[in-house]
């Protein structure tokens, strides 16, 4: 090892000073901190089983590996390009605890590629545990608005024109089930990391007797040690996984962020924002900006980016391990910052904002047309087939505008003159609360079917909460009492 780099002995000069700034990653891989000297313990105390450590090293390393982890939390080291990455940093101050000899002892039978590889995933595992948690929150929020807001009339679009009645609390589960879909799919991404890399090596394994099932199994990795050393440093599936999911989140709160923006907006004045989700204008003073959610709609496009960055940076990739690999963590890093600050402003919003009521149901009935369905459904249940009830109202619509007013309006005979099958009980479709209560299929937009949904969600998604529960880490466990809140 030559100027504190693990490598050297075959260069008769030094890495050139821009490679040198290129190639350190210790900017952003400094967050596998934790993650690298936990995976570092898990080793030591193998190879103490196995004899290449004596019991007293292996105590000793370990000890000298939560001593550098209380250094590194307390601010006392200091980072620099010369010694690349996370890794190289912690056996260089894992050096002056311990001394050059029984430091340099630790890196047998691994490579940085197998070291990193193992990182990410338990960094991962932490990661999607925070973001489900995170949805569940948001979720919880939108349900209990749902809830609250069953009664309460919406127009409901199809190409951003009046379509059909629904309700505020309809409207707002129609957002909720896509995120419970993406807390699933984070949940499937989590139990999927289950497979230890450690003892991977570069890409050939090791003529060591290093035992990877006892690695595995410290570190809580119910599957066991991965089963190609080649694929276990080049693979990124799951890194690759939580973009995707991540990017595909973040176009359900950007659709989710729209239809807020437009609700809060003054020409149509359904909710109220808190203040704390909104901005002003440097020139306006009567602007109330709703920031919050544009800049989780805006954001949505850096999720997005980032899974595609992955992908490409991975296309075409020769077995095993290629420094193009170090490109996997800033986006990475990113998507879970960005998700985990976007799930909690969606929140904050969400939690905070008031539905206008008499706002909402005014517009509802101000459309002239919005029981055009209704109508039709309405000749459907006097036994008059769909094709020709749809041909009908649309007549009806047609003369409704020749007499400028609404279909509500018309009268019983002006109806009649369009197909016998309209009786005087025609009337209670034309209303638009009990068009709502009519509807009580299931998903339906009926109060009472609102009501039992968001019922049944809450408990759901209470369950969720419950069982979602750190994956045991024995080895964490087992150092709880010396162990540092990093």
């Amino acid at each position: 090892m030559s100027d504190d780099r693990m490598w050297g002995g075959r260069f008769s000069e030094p890495p050139d000073s821009l490679l040198l700034r290129v190639n350190a990653s210790i900017g952003f891989d400094c967050r596998l901190l934790a993650q690298d000297i936990l995976g570092s313990i898990a080793h030591a105390r193998m190879l103490g089983r196995i004899g290449l450590l004596s019991s007293e090293q292996a105590e000793q390393m370990e000890d000298g590996l939560i001593g550098v982890l209380n250094r590194f939390v307390a601010g006392e080291v200091e980072y620099t390009d010369t010694l690349e990455d996370i890794h190289t940093h912690v056996e260089h101050e894992l050096r002056d605890v311990v001394g050059a000899d029984l430091a340099g002892r630790l890196h047998a039978g691994r490579s940085r590629n197998d070291q990193v590889a193992l990182d990410e995933l338990l960094w991962l595992r932490d990661a999607v545990s925070e973001i489900r948690t995170g949805i569940l929150k948001l979720t919880n929020a939108l349900v209990s608005q749902a809830e609250a807001n069953a009664t309460v009339p919406l127009v409901g679009l199809t190409h951003l024109q009046a379509a059909q009645p629904v309700t505020v609390g309809h409207h707002l589960l129609a957002h909720t089930f896509p995120l419970v879909r993406d807390e699933e799919r984070f949940g499937d991404l989590q139990r999927r990391n289950r497979f230890c890399p450690l003892g991977s090596g570069s890409l050939a394994g090791s003529p060591l007797p290093l035992d990877r099932e006892y690695v595995a199994e410290t570190l809580g990795f119910a599957g066991g040690p991965t089963r190609n050393s080649m694929d276990s440093v080049a693979d990124r599936d799951l890194l690759v996984e939580f973009q995707q999911v991540s990017a595909l989140v973040g176009v359900h709160l950007s659709r989710l962020a729209e239809d807020l923006i437009s609700w809060a907006a003054p020409t149509h004045g359904y909710i109220n924002l808190p203040d704390a989700c909104c901005t002003g204008s440097s020139l306006m003073p009567q602007k109330k900006n709703p920031d919050a959610l544009e800049l989780v709609r805006g954001k949505s496009a850096r999720l997005i980016g980032n899974a595609v960055q992955m992908q490409v940076m991975l296309k075409a990739l020769p077995m095993a391990y290629n420094k193009d690999l170090q490109e996997d963590k800033e986006a990475l890093f990113d998507s879970f910052d960005v998700l985990r600050d976007c799930l909690a402003l969606a929140t904050l919003c969400v939690a905070g904002m008031e539905v206008v009521e008499e706002r909402c149901r005014e517009t509802v009935m101000s459309d002239p047309h919005l029981l055009a369905t209704d109508l039709a459904d309405y000749l459907v249940s006097k036994g008059v087939p769909f094709r020709q009830a749809h041909e009908v109202v649309g007549a009806a619509v047609a003369q409704a505008e020749k007499k400028n007013c609404g279909l509500v309006e018309l009268e019983l005979s002006d109806l009649s003159s369009l197909h016998s099958a309209f009786e005087e009980d025609v009337e209670g479709w034309l209303d638009i609360d009990a068009s709502l209560r009519r509807r009580t299929t299931r998903g339906g937009p009926a109060p009472s079917a609102v009501s039992a949904e968001a019922k049944e969600l809450a408990a759901d998604l209470k369950n969720r909460m419950d069982s979602l529960q750190d994956i045991s880490c024995p080895l964490l466990t087992d150092l709880a009492g010396a162990w540092p809140d990093v």
